[in-house]
């Protein structure tokens, strides 16, 4: 394509071919002159075009890569979010959001923060999704929009082993101190199920079960599999759990600010890690049971729950 400046020294080259009093040999130099000028001038802007291509798209690349997914859980939730000794967060939340990280192709970057700020951090833009075994309730709903579920959650009660605590006894519930984390499912169903029950709320599950080790509460209400790698820990070997399971169709899932359009992506991402065998093989090596009975299980469950390696749970307990 021919430039401003090109165009300009083909209007020259013209007017010299018509003016008058041009030797040959004098008309010859000057074309060739013109010539060789007229291909270096196209060259020159050729290669400025193709410079600036590849800049545009080595930029697009570097902006690809440079893409970070801010990722917020509270790190002291085992198994599915803890602290290790290092100060480095694990747990099945925070692999399968390195997971869903590595198929949308940004860079994950996982921020702890406490539970009762965690939805408040959200709102405030200090990351972009909480994945921290967080259930779907109404309430939450107002505030913030969930994707698919990853899991589904049935509670327990917990008491020591040579106790009588029979949570089938709503009387039994009321006379007994019972543990629980604050604003998380578990205590919110107990207040309602039970509201003349004696409870006392923790900020974190691992001071719950430091309490219920210590002997300081009687009984305590968890999500299960928590409670199952608690009861698997050195703290937790005299405890078991009490009276059936209690299904409350519980889910947890991904949040995300209302509107948000990283909604449809983390559950187009979800559902690449189901169907690729990723989520599976999570699942296995943090739980043990397959992932579509993960919520239902028996006292022989209890041992075979699989303790995280890394994690700090069992010192926490202490």
């Amino acid at each position: 394509m021919m430039t401003n400046s090109n165009a300009s020294q083909v209007s020259v080259f013209n007017k010299i071919l018509g003016g008058k009093g041009t030797t040959r040999c004098h008309l010859s130099k000057t074309i060739l002159t013109l010539a060789a000028g007229l291909a270096l001038a196209s060259c020159g802007n050729n290669q400025q075009v193709g410079t600036e291509a590849n800049t545009d798209s080595n930029d697009n690349a570097a902006a690809s890569q440079d893409e970070v997914l801010r990722i917020g859980t509270e790190g002291a939730y085992p198994p599915f979010n803890y602290t290790n000794a290092d100060g480095s967060l694990g747990g099945f939340d925070v692999e399968m959001a390195n997971a869903l990280c590595a198929d949308m192709q940004v860079t994950c970057e996982i921020i702890a923060q406490d539970w009762d700020g965690i939805i408040p951090g959200l709102k405030a833009g200090k990351y972009d999704a909480i994945v921290a075994a967080m259930s779907i309730t109404p309430e939450r709903a107002e505030q913030v929009s969930f994707t698919d579920p990853y899991f589904s959650n049935n509670l327990v009660f917990l008491a020591k082993q040579d106790s009588n605590f029979d949570p089938s006894n709503a009387k039994d519930i009321d006379k007994n101190l019972i543990a629980a984390q604050r604003s998380t499912i578990s205590s919110q169903w107990l207040e309602k199920a039970y509201p003349q029950a004696k409870m006392k709320l923790y900020d974190t599950l691992s001071n719950a079960f430091l309490d219920l080790g210590s002997g300081r509460v009687d009984a305590m209400i968890s999500d299960k599999l928590p409670a199952l790698q608690w009861l698997n820990s050195t703290s937790g070997k005299n405890y078991v759990l009490k009276g059936d399971e209690i299904d409350i169709n519980d889910n947890f899932a991904i949040a995300v600010r209302p509107g948000d359009e990283l909604q449809a992506k983390l559950n187009k991402a979800l559902a690449n890690i189901k169907a690729n065998g990723v989520y599976d093989d999570l699942n296995k090596r943090y739980f043990a049971v397959p992932a579509a009975t993960s919520a239902v299980g028996s006292d022989s469950a209890t041992k075979a729950a699989v303790k995280p390696e890394g994690s700090n749970a069992d010192s926490k307990a202490q």
